[in-house]
């Protein structure tokens, strides 16, 4: 790929933090103008959420407009949150102040909370083992949450208000398993507005396929790589066409790419490399790709086998830019959402990317711009050994190493739990 490296600017200095204010512990504290909420969970505090509101208390209702709603209704962008535990209902104040989807982490959920623990008491009472108790646990907030988002479903038509529950990550390498669990989450989930989160390794691209030919809908995650992101796109389109369906309109699908992990992979064997130009090229490489993964959407999207599915009621598989937040604290806070603005994708951010974006985001299409820029910066990370497909796969295995082991860990804890209480449910 051919191109300057000139344009797109070196990652600025975070900015700094908004002075924090006093709150109250119960769902929503309200300053004087540019209004702050924190939502408390079992005595764990969320980071504040910034945005103007009105005098009016209650629900979120009467809140006005945040980046967050300019983002989607000026830019056709869909703000997520990407926290989901309990209670769920306090989500109702970022739906309120324009999140419109909520991916989730249910180990990280469970695991830091007790907020679980009376249902998990009642479920080990019941005989449930540790890892039934947990997908029960999982499923409630799942069906609790798609309740929330419903409204944003209806009113979009299924294009939007999703909810993303993912298969069990022990079967990240085993095809078949992840369609059969896929089927199984969807079937007692029972709620229109639901996302089987599968992941997209080599051996679950497939996977993806057959889950879109039986008409569910999926969230593929963990995409690092743009020909990982060609595959996926291939078994949404071949699973489509696999349906048998006469109207595709239902099934919908978010390819989530991940973004600031490839900046701190990248940033590592740029210094290791340690040269001028090696150097300069640290913090580019993430959104640099994004703009690339972005140009093959149009490409993938359109054209005659494209209209031929669209015919059909089928909708396009929209990018999801994911793990928004900076790790590097030197970087902007908003580094990995102000550059990847554009019209049907998906930005699902965590409290740190929310709260920033919302305090100090720029609302303007941006995914398209200096194209020939980012070109220029994957090409230039490839001449200095920068290979893509590997710096793909190390990720993906990464990724999948750490749901699995996390997922383990939760299970053995949840395990001691449930042994603990056995003899007190005699």
């Amino acid at each position: 790929m051919a191109g300057t490296v000139s344009k797109l600017a070196a990652p600025r200095p975070a900015a700094l933090p908004a002075p924090s204010s006093s709150l109250r512990s119960t769902a929503l504290a309200f300053a004087p103008s540019a209004r702050r909420f924190r939502v408390s969970l079992s005595g764990r505090a969320r980071s504040p959420v910034i945005a103007m509101a009105s005098g009016k208390e209650g629900n979120g209702a009467a809140t006005k407009r945040t980046t967050l709603h300019d983002l989607y209704e000026l830019q056709g962008q869909s703000p997520w949150y990407d926290n989901l535990c309990r209670p769920v209902t306090d989500l109702l104040p970022y739906i309120a102040n324009g999140v419109r989807g909520v991916t989730s982490n249910p180990t990280k959920a469970i695991s830091s909370s007790n907020a679980y623990d009376d249902q998990f008491k009642q479920l080990i009472s019941a005989g449930k083992d540790a890892e039934s108790a947990y997908w029960e646990l999982v499923i409630k907030d799942i069906q609790d949450a798609c309740k929330l988002f419903e409204p944003i479903y209806d009113q979009t038509d299924g294009a939007d208000g999703y909810v993303s529950v993912e298969v069990s990550p022990r079967l990240a390498n085993d095809t078949q398993g992840t369609v059969e669990a896929a089927k199984w989450l969807h079937k007692v989930v029972n709620r229109p507005n639901v996302y089987i989160k599968i992941p997209a390794t080599a051996e679950c691209v497939p996977s993806i396929r057959e889950v879109i030919a039986n008409g569910i809908s999926v969230n593929v995650t963990l995409i690092f790589s743009i020909a990982r992101y060609e595959a996926v796109i291939d078994a949404y389109l071949d699973g489509l066409e696999a349906s048998g369906l006469s109207d595709l309109s239902r099934v919908t699908s978010v390819a989530s790419f991940f973004v600031s992990r490839v900046d701190s992979l990248i940033d590592k064997m740029l210094e290791k490399t340690g040269t001028p130009e090696a150097l300069a090229l640290r913090g580019k490489a993430a959104v640099a790709q994004a703009k690339l993964a972005n140009q093959l959407y149009l490409k993938k999207f359109s054209g005659p086998r494209w209209e031929a599915l669209v015919k059909k009621g089928a909708k396009k598989q929209r990018l999801l830019w994911a793990s928004t937040s900076v790790k590097n604290p030197a970087y902007a806070d908003t580094l990995y959402v102000d550059p990847l603005i554009g019209p049907d994708t998906v930005s699902t951010m965590p409290d740190q990317a929310l709260e920033a974006f919302i305090d100090h985001g720029t609302v303007s299409r941006t995914i398209d711009a200096n194209v020939s820029e980012a070109e220029g910066i994957y090409s230039a990370l490839g001449k200095l050994g920068i290979n893509w497909d590997e710096v793909g796969t190390q990720l993906e295995l990464e990724g999948v190493d750490s749901f699995k082991g996390s997922f383990d860990s939760l299970l053995t804890s949840l395990q001691e739990k449930g042994n603990a209480l056995k003899p007190a449910t005699l």
